[in-house]
This record gives structure tokens, C-alpha cells and sequence, in this order.
């Protein structure tokens, strides 16, 4: 049975994107070995989830990207989570409908190569962390504050550290064990 992880870059002061929806403040604290340890995260998935809204705007870009990104983002089966998305024209990419709890739980008994990664989209990645199916958090905090913005967790949490790496560009990933709910 695979796991989920979800990937999520948070701001210093806790956001994980600004109220203008803007991008540019993930580049705070960008180095070769933060992206390396981005790179392996990726690139290990057996899966990537993603949200309608990020599917749109990924499905534009990474078909035509070069760089080390590329490979496994194109090649890596991806599920896009939508109940309004008529279809899907990147390769390797299914929708999924309907229930997100009984969707997700559905693909981590089929799977059993690598772990399902969520990465991205506000509100996919909060209604994942409502379904209480997130295995594992890893959160890489940017040298950055953003002052106000879009929080990931809206209500508390239990989760167990499990390993910090700090980057040389200063940002840092903190990886999260979650606990099972009951």
C-alpha cells in the first residue's frame, strides 16, 4: 500500500501562499541541494495529485520544460482531482471524481510503487488534510514572511517530527509523520 505525502512550500510566518496568489517568494532561499532534495521528492513519486487549479496551469508549462524537473513530472503517472475537468491531454494523467477521501484512499491500495505526493493547490492540499489519509509532511520553509496569505492548517494537528535539513540558501524541510486518526 502506498503512502501520501504532501510537499508544501510555507512562508516564515506560516503561509503557503500570499493574498495576490503570487509565486515568486518560493525562489527566497533557493540552492542547489534544496532543490536536489525537491528533485528526489519528485522524482520518487509513483504518483503525483494534483488539484484542477494546478493541473491547469502545469499541464500548460511542464510538456514544453527542459531541466531536471521535466523528466519526472512528464513521466510520472499524475492524478488530477476534479469534478469539473471534461479531460486530461497531459500524458500519464487520469481524473479522478467524486469522493477525494474515497478517491485517495482507493489509490494507495492500488499503488504500491513509491508514494502518492501531493504538491500544490491551496485547496486541494487542505481538503487532503481534512481526509486525515496524509502520511507524511514535508514542509520547506523560505526565508521569507509574507504578512498575510493563505494558511495551510485551519484547524490543530498532530504530527511527529521525524528529520530537518537546513539548505544553504536558508531554507529549511521539515518532514512530519502524521498520526493516524481514530
Amino acid at each position: 500500500m502506498a503512502s501520501l505525502v504532501l510537499k508544501m512550500s510555507v512562508s516564515l510566518d506560516g503561509y503557503v501562499a500570499p493574498s495576490d496568489g503570487s509565486t515568486d517568494w518560493i525562489t527566497a532561499g533557493r540552492s542547489d541541494d534544496g532543490a536536489s532534495w525537491t528533485l528526489e521528492t519528485v522524482s520518487n513519486a509513483g504518483a503525483h495529485l494534483i488539484g484542477a487549479a494546478t493541473y491547469t496551469g502545469w499541464a500548460d508549462y511542464w510538456p514544453n520544460a527542459s531541466g531536471p524537473f521535466a523528466k519526472p513530472m512528464n513521466e510520472i503517472p499524475k492524478v488530477v482531482f476534479s469534478d469539473s475537468l471534461a479531460s486530461a491531454d497531459w500524458g500519464q494523467t487520469t481524473i479522478a471524481t467524486g469522493d477525494l477521501a474515497q478517491a485517495v484512499t482507493r489509490l494507495k491500495q492500488e499503488r504500491s510503487d513509491g508514494y502518492l505526493l501531493a504538491q500544490g493547490g491551496i485547496r486541494f492540499a487542505r481538503s487532503l488534510v481534512q481526509t486525515g489519509l496524509i502520511d507524511e509532511y514535508r514542509l520547506v520553509i523560505h526565508p521569507v514572511v509574507l504578512g498575510a496569505g493563505e494558511r495551510l492548517f485551519l484547524a490543530p494537528l498532530t504530527i511527529d517530527p521525524t528529520s530537518t535539513i537546513v539548505f544553504s540558501g536558508g531554507a529549511v524541510a521539515h518532514v512530519f509523520a502524521a498520526h493516524p486518526r481514530s
